[in-house]
């Protein structure tokens, strides 16, 4: 990120007590931006309330569902930059709760967009989604940003709901201050969501049990949070100073080397831990997840000179011992930077 840009700018965040907006806040902060945030209370998954960001910006407690509250919350923050994170984030909920999960993901993303059409203080708008919302095609090839949206359950087709409704306000509003952005899996210290993989493996080797993995040979592309939180913030960088060039789709996916099989992702979280930890399969009935999914962030790599810096290998080491750390009591806030400086090392 370039610490020079964000110095002073008003930032904000909506899922800013989630796992992505977590990192996004600690790293915004420490460089010097005026954070305010828009987001239900942060669960006991989430670092943020551990890490103590709320006494250092404006934490908002509310639902993007609630668009009277959403658009005076805009108001009063007067943005220059929007980051809209919040969302319903996982596969496994969308199948039990899908009408929650259409309505926080596009119909928030609307409330959202509305709102910023009172607003004329920001000049750029990130909608970000997931590499899950295009449609299902040739599982050889890589995804490209104008493939066709669609999903083939309630979370994919809600996220390909909310690129629909950001390029509807896009091009019906003339508002070229918005783009929106599709990463890949992300991996990460504090993610502690059920029915992900490290979390899930992580829980279960401080019980001393064996991890249950579902569907081990589906393929993902896997990268460390901070790779797509520096794409998010590179486009914001960008799209602030030419929004005609910018306002559009970016994915933010790892290269092919991090595009590998769950087990083996689950095989290096174990050596990783230690010769305790083991896993297996997870024989109960999962809901069906397309089998391969892989980006191409080539676009992002030219036109905005980004690129994944942490290895696969790398990211799940990090994630790893950031668990450990936390687990024998060290600050979650120091752990926050500690490894956001070690990122921006990489970086330099």
């Amino acid at each position: 990120m370039n610490r020079r840009f964000w110095q002073g700018k008003r930032v904000f965040i909506t899922g800013h007590t989630g796992f992505k907006g977590t990192w996004l806040c600690a790293w915004l902060l420490e460089a010097g931006a005026h954070v305010s945030g828009f987001a239900l209370e942060a669960d006991s998954s989430s670092p943020f309330g551990a890490s103590r960001i709320a006494d250092d910006m404006d934490s908002i407690v509310a639902d993007v569902r609630d668009d009277k509250a959403l658009a005076g919350a805009v108001a009063a923050s007067s943005p220059d930059i929007v980051l809209h994170l919040a969302a319903q984030s996982l596969v496994r909920r969308s199948f039990e709760a899908p009408a929650e999960t259409f309505a926080v993901n596009a119909v928030g993303t609307a409330n959202l967009l509305d709102a910023m059409r009172s607003s004329n203080s920001a000049r750029a708008i990130i909608v970000v989604t997931s590499d899950k919302c295009y449609a299902p095609g040739d599982p050889s090839r890589r995804h490209a940003e104008d493939d066709a949206l669609g999903g083939d359950d309630p979370y994919s087709a809600s996220k390909a709901c909310a690129e629909l409704v950001a390029a509807s306000y896009r091009l019906a509003f003339d508002e070229d201050r918005i783009a929106t952005a599709r990463a890949g899996n992300v991996i990460g210290g504090g993610d502690g969501a059920a029915h992900r993989l490290l979390p899930d493996m992580l829980r279960a080797f401080d019980a001393g049990s064996s991890a249950l993995i579902r569907r081990p040979d589906d393929v993902r592309p896997w990268q460390h949070v901070l790779d797509p939180l520096a794409g998010y913030l590179r486009l914001a960088e960008a799209l602030y100073g030419d929004p005609r060039r910018y306002a559009e789709a970016w994915n933010f996916g790892p290269g092919p080397d991090h595009e590998v099989a769950v087990r083996h992702v689950a095989d290096a979280v174990a050596a990783t831990w230690g010769p305790s930890a083991s896993w297996t399969v997870d024989r109960a009935f999962n809901p069906l997840e397309r089998p391969s999914l892989r980006l191409d962030s080539a676009k992002a790599a030219q036109h905005l000179g980004w690129q994944g810096r942490i290895g696969l290998d790398d990211a799940v080491r990090w994630t790893v011992e950031w668990h450990k750390a936390r687990g024998k009591g060290e600050s979650v806030r120091d752990l926050l930077l500690r490894d956001i400086a070690r990122f921006e090392g990489i970086a330099s």
